[in-house]
């Protein structure tokens, strides 16, 4: 597993042809960083049942409702949920750098955002291997698109993320620690060109664009 610096790039507003002071010091930072947390995930494969309300767990009695949840699972018979996290660990190391220098906890921040996304591309190879043959959806979350953020206490439950991970939802339906994700992906016999990632669908598009004077972030 290995941190993507192009992503913590990104992350951090920068773009393709960032200053080489500034990729050192995300390298440096990335190096650290990967050496002291490593991402813990849990996933979790269900059969998918399209129904007049969405798509169904039946398993879990989860259901999966929007446009954007249909779009990416119509061709798909099974579905994986899946929660990864950097854990309290990350948030004390992020403390400890913002008392020290903010320039540098900005920078551990992006990697943070990174590393805990190079946990989920893992259990997408991990998925590749145990599941030869079938097809991997983009991966989405709750708060994509239209698709609740309040499925998230939900996804956290089927995956019992508080005694496997420490992983809790607040009641704003955020996680806690905040380096978490929890995630959808769609499973099927065909070959998947939907996609869903970037700003277009994201749940804190609007607020974004207003904190950074109109512009998205680089996700």
């Amino acid at each position: 597993m290995e941190l993507n610096l192009d992503e913590a790039l990104r992350y951090l507003g920068a773009k393709s042809q960032a200053p080489e002071q500034l990729r050192a010091d995300v390298a440096a930072t990335a190096k650290k960083l990967t050496s002291a947390v490593q991402p813990r995930y849990t996933y979790r494969v269900c059969a998918l049942h399209r129904t007049n309300q969405g798509f169904l767990l039946p398993e879990v009695n989860l259901l999966l409702p929007g446009a954007d949840a249909a779009r990416m699972l119509a061709q798909c018979d099974q579905a994986v949920l899946l929660a990864c996290t950097l854990g309290a660990q990350f948030e004390t190391l992020l403390r400890a750098e913002q008392a020290r220098d903010m320039a540098k906890a900005v920078i551990l921040d992006a990697c943070g955002s990174a590393w805990v996304e190079a946990g989920c591309d893992q259990v997408e190879s991990e998925l590749a291997v145990r599941l030869p043959g079938r097809y991997l959806t983009d991966r989405f979350s709750p708060g994509y698109g239209d698709l609740p953020l309040s499925l998230q206490p939900e996804i956290c439950a089927v995956l019992d993320t508080p005694r496997r991970l420490g992983l809790h939802v607040t009641e704003h339906f955020l996680m806690n620690p905040s380096k978490s994700v929890t995630a959808i992906i769609g499973l099927s016999d065909q070959p998947q060109t939907a996609r869903i990632r970037g700003c277009a669908y994201c749940f804190m598009r609007e607020t974004c664009a207003l904190r950074k004077g109109g512009k998205h972030c680089a996700n």
